[in-house]
């Protein structure tokens, strides 16, 4: 599986960064903000995520989802 790489010039990444590349809401980012499942930085009452956390963020739930699938087939 090719490694995924984001294309987005930002170092830091805002929630709407985020949103918009991954065509969700920002409820869905929050919360993963918020369980610490994605690495942040929160300035007052906004977050920021590296661009290379977001990006191995990505490709780490990758590798766990084809990790779970491969192992339902087993």
């Amino acid at each position: 599986m090719d490694r995924i790489i984001v294309d987005i010039e930002k170092e830091w990444l805002s929630v709407a960064d985020i949103c918009e590349y991954m065509d969700v809401s920002t409820f869905v980012v929050t919360s993963q903000l918020r369980s610490g499942g994605l690495p942040a930085v929160k300035f007052g009452r906004e977050w920021r995520v590296s661009r290379q956390d977001f990006e191995d963020w990505i490709n780490d739930q990758r590798v766990d989802t084809s990790t779970r699938v491969d192992a339902k087939l087993t």
